[in-house]
C-alpha cells in the first residue's frame, strides 16, 4: 500500500474511535478466513464496470436461501436510490457477505462483536443509527454507502480497500473474497 493512502486510511480509522463518519463495526463473523495475497487473478467475465481490477485472491461462495437473495436485491435497490453505479452495490454485498452472509442479524449474544447488527453488522454506539434503522436493509445500505462516497476514489480502488475503508474492520482483506459472487448477484440483479 503506498504511503498517502496508508495515511489516509489510517487517518480514517482514527476517526472511527473519535465517532467519525467512518464508525463501523468490527468484523464480528471472524469464522471466514481472512484472504491471503493482493495479487489479481484471472480477468473476470463481469468486465471493467463491475470488477475494474479483477478478483483479489481466492473467492468464496455461499448458496442463498430467499431471504439472503431479497435482502441483496434490497442493496440494490438502495444503491439505485442513491444514484450510484453498480460498482456500489459490488462493494455493498460483498461487504456484506463478509459482515453477515446477507442475514439481516439481530444481537447474537455472546458472539456478537459489541451491539453490531444487521447486513452490514452496523453499531448504534458508533453513530450508524438506532437498532431498528441498523437492521432495516435500505438504511443500513443507505449508511454504508453515505460512508462509502466519503472515500476518495472509492470506484478507482480494489473492493476490499473501499470496503475496509468504511468499515474499519479487524480482518481488511476478508471483502476480497466475496467480490465475484457479488458481481455475479449485481449482473443477475440491476436490471430485474
Amino acid at each position: 500500500m503506498n504511503t498517502m493512502l496508508r495515511k489516509s486510511v489510517l487517518g480514517i480509522a482514527g476517526l472511527a474511535f473519535t465517532g467519525g463518519v467512518f464508525a463501523g463495526p468490527i468484523a464480528a463473523h471472524a469464522d471466514a478466513a481472512p484472504v491471503q495475497g493482493s495479487k489479481p487473478v484471472a480477468v473476470s467475465v463481469q468486465g471493467d464496470k463491475l470488477i475494474p481490477h479483477g478478483v483479489q485472491g481466492a473467492q468464496s461462495h455461499i448458496d442463498l436461501n430467499d431471504e439472503q437473495l431479497a435482502n441483496a436485491k434490497a442493496i440494490i435497490a438502495a444503491t439505485k436510490k442513491a444514484g450510484l453505479p453498480e460498482r456500489a452495490a459490488v462493494i455493498s454485498i460483498a461487504t456484506s457477505l463478509q459482515e453477515s452472509k446477507l442475514e439481516n442479524l439481530g444481537h447474537l449474544g455472546d458472539r456478537n462483536d459489541h451491539d453490531s447488527l444487521g447486513l452490514f453488522q452496523q453499531r448504534p454506539s458508533s453513530g450508524w443509527g438506532t437498532p431498528e434503522q441498523i437492521t432495516d436493509p435500505e438504511y443500513s445500505t443507505l449508511a454504508f454507502l453515505k460512508g462509502l462516497k466519503q472515500v476518495d476514489g472509492w470506484q478507482d480502488m480494489p473492493l476490499t480497500e473501499a470496503a475496509q475503508t468504511v468499515q474499519v474492520s479487524a480482518y481488511p482483506d476478508a471483502y476480497a473474497q466475496w467480490e465475484q459472487q457479488a458481481a455475479d448477484i449485481v449482473a443477475h440483479n440491476w436490471n430485474s
